[in-house]
Formats: C-alpha cells, structure tokens, sequence
C-alpha cells in the first residue's frame, strides 16, 4: 500500500513539474507572438499610408521586407508553438494511458478487498478471529490488523477516485491542446498567404527601382553627402562641448591656484596662516551627478525606450546592403526608423539638451547630455526643448519632418560614448527594446 502511495505521489510531482516546465516554454512562444503581431501591425499601417503614393519608394521596399521577415518569424514561432502542443498531447496521451493501467490495477485490488471482506462480513467471524488467538498480544495484533484491513480499503477508495479525476482533468487539458493547436495552424497558414502577396509586391516594386538604376545611383550619392555632413556636424557640436567643458574646468583650477598663491603671499607678509576658502563643491557634484548618470544609462542598455512611439526600423547601424543595387553599401551613425507623419521624438533617457542645430537635408537636430553618453535626433521640424533644458525619460522633444511624398516621417537616433576627447558612436538597437 505505501509503494502505491509513493508511486501515485512521485508520479503526480513529475507531471506537475514538467506541466510547469512546458507552460513557461509556451507562454515565452505566446509573448514573442505579441511582440511580433504588434511590429507586423505598425508596418502594416505605414505600408498602408504608402499605397496613396503614385511612385513607390525605398523606404516602401525596406517596409515590405521587414513586414515579410516579421511574417516569417512569426510563422517560425507558430511552428515552435504548435510542434510543442503535439509534445504536450502525446506527453498527455502517455499520462492517460499509465493512469488507466494504474487504475485498472488499483480496482482489481480493490475487488479482492471488497470480496475479502464480504466473505468475513460476519461481526461474530470477526471476534472468533481474535479470540482464538494463543494470548493477549497476539489478540491486539489481529485486532490491529483488521483495522488495518478497513482502513487500506478506504484509502483504495480514495486512490481510484484521485486517478479517475486525474484522467478526467487530463483528457480535458489534451481536448483543449488539441483545440489550440488547430488554431494556430489556421493562423499560420494565412501568415503564409500574407508573406505572399508581400512577396509580390515586394517583386513590383524591386522592377521598378531596377528600371531606374542610374537615377538611384545620382541619389545615393546625394544621401551619402548628406550622411557626411550630418556626421561632421554632430561630431563638431559634441567636440564644441567639451572644449567648452575643459576650459570651465581649467578657469576653475587657475582660479582655485590663483586663490591658494594670494593666500600663501599674505602669509608670508604677516607671518600668519589665513587660507581663503576655496568653493569647489559645485565641480565636485556635477561630476558625481555625472557618473551617476553614466552609470544609470549604462544600466538601461538594452531596456531604452524607442525614440518615437511606433514605428519600424528602416535602415540599421553600420554598413547596410542597398536593396536593389548590387555590391552597393550604405553607412549608418545610427538608426533610421519609419514613423507616422509628423510622429513625435521623444527622449530615451533623462538629461540635459547640451544642442540645438540646423543642418541642411537633415532639419533639426538635438543632442542630450546623459553623463558621458550623448543621444542625437534628427530630421525634426519643431523643436520643443532648447540648450541647457532638463528632459525626463520619454518627454517629447520635437516633431518630425515630412517625407517628400507626404505619406510617413523618419527619425535619425544616434548614440554616442564620450571618453575624454574620443567620441564613438554605438550601435542604437543594442540599447533600444524592440
């Protein structure tokens, strides 16, 4: 009776750990489907904006491939999904069928209790049973042991019902794995369908821009230039600020020295030690507010908010293929990410607006102080900050420019690393949740 009892315990721990096991596996599937159908529908509404335009364009071309990518991955997460629902059914097919043996076994015991104890069901066969035991003890003993008997026929009882349940909760569970599974089967396929149209349009569009190569190319070159510019600029301004920093530091020290010799000369006029208080507790506590900041920027890596509400990454950090031209590269400070027209830029962290420029082919451009990190965001056509302003995580700081077609805006983020006068740009999407 104990082994049945162990058993019944062990095996229910088993089931109970994998069934927890399975349902972390399958609600991280469940969340990373969210996080996809939530980037799918954002490209989908820019893509929609784009169908009123006459000529398609190459930020159309990177929308629809990131709509097919997410598709994809979405569909590869379906099959994760559903491949772990056919785990989970056999798993519960092979729990059902050992319940059931079990059950079948614990019942034929029971049977032969229920059969044992019909054939002594007289009270008087009972205490013939004790009394004609050799003495005492031996009396308590079979005593003792009848007890036992009753008591092992109730816990059967309660065993069988206990299996019985578990079957029943089982078989409902597989019903509703079952149920699931065919409709994340129906989900993917019409995935499937929507990756092909994408494809189409996809192609539509390439024919297009191959047609005009020579245009592309003129284009490209353009951009390029303005790339350069926008970098000499960004890279100027921060250059700006730091010179300036250096020789507010270095006024401070030759003040500081200036004082500490005026001091010495009086001592040795007087004979008598009189040191002027030197203030530097404000230096000191920008530069601990600094490192904090640092610090505190550093541990949001990977968890910043994105520099505008919705939106879809366009063209990433570093070199990027060309989408229709071949052996033809770009190169990216930053991040550019397709938004609503007019779509508000807001802050990824709280700091300090250290500049406010104009540059041609790129707007409005503001750049943030966050300890010795600098964030930049450009293409804005209103500014709602100036040099010197506090901002906090996420306060809207400008609005974006219009594209050219009017169909949808988009945003420049660029992260920098300031250390001493190095300044090293980083790669956004490693700092940014997407």
């Amino acid at each position: 009776m104990k082994n049945v009892s162990k058993y019944f315990l062990c095996f229910f721990l088993l089931s109970q750990a994998l069934f927890v096991q399975a349902q972390a596996t399958s609600e991280k599937l469940k969340t990373e489907q969210t996080r996809l159908e939530k980037k799918i529908s954002n490209t989908k509404s820019l893509l929609n904006k784009t169908k009123n335009n006459t000529e398609a364009s190459l930020n159309e071309l990177r929308l629809i491939d990131n709509q097919i990518r997410f598709r994809q991955e979405l569909v590869s997460n379906f099959d994760n999904q559903v491949r772990g629902a056919e785990i989970k059914v056999n798993e519960k097919g092979t729990e059902i069928q050992q319940l059931q043996k079990k059950l079948i076994r614990l019942k034929t015991q029971y049977k032969n209790l229920l059969f044992y104890a019909y054939k002594r069901r007289n009270k008087f066969g009972k205490l013939m049973y004790i009394f004609a035991a050799k003495n005492y003890n031996e009396a308590i003993k079979r005593g003792n042991y009848l007890e036992r008997i009753a008591d092992i026929q109730k816990k059967q009882f309660l065993i069988i019902r206990q299996h019985q349940g578990l079957i029943k909760k089982e078989i409902s569970s597989i019903e509703k794995e079952k149920a699931y599974k065919l409709q994340i089967l129906l989900e993917k396929r019409k995935e499937k369908e929507a990756i092909e149209k994408d494809k189409l349009k996809q192609e539509d569009v390439y024919k297009k821009f191959k047609q005009e190569e020579v245009n592309l190319l003129s284009q490209l070159k353009t951009d390029e230039k303005k790339k350069e510019l926008l970098k000499q600029k960004i890279q100027a301004a921060i250059q700006k600020e730091i010179a300036a920093a250096e020789a507010k530091r270095k006024k401070a020290e030759a003040e500081a020295a200036k004082k500490k010799a005026a001091a010495a000369a009086k001592t040795s006029t007087t004979g008598k030690t009189e040191i002027a208080p030197i203030k530097t507790e404000i230096t000191f506590a920008e530069t601990k507010e600094s490192i904090a900041l640092s610090k505190s920027f550093e541990g949001n890596k990977g968890k910043l908010p994105w520099p505008v509400d919705k939106g879809s990454i366009t063209e990433g950090f570093g070199k990027n293929a060309h989408p229709t031209l071949d052996n033809v590269f770009t190169n990216n400070s930053g991040i550019d990410i397709s938004a609503p027209k007019n779509a508000q830029v807001r802050s990824v962290f709280e700091g300090e607006v250290t500049s406010v420029l104009v540059i041609p082919g790129a707007g409005k451009v503001v750049i943030i102080k966050h300890g010795n990190y600098r964030t930049v965001y450009t293409n804005l056509q209103d500014t709602y900050v100036k040099i010197g302003s506090k901002v906090t995580t996420k306060q809207a700081i400008g609005s974006l420019l219009n594209k050219e077609d009017g169909s949808v805006s988009v945003a420049h983020f660029e992260i920098h690393l300031v250390t001493g006068t190095l300044v090293q740009c980083l790669n956004p999407t490693l700092w940014v949740t997407h």
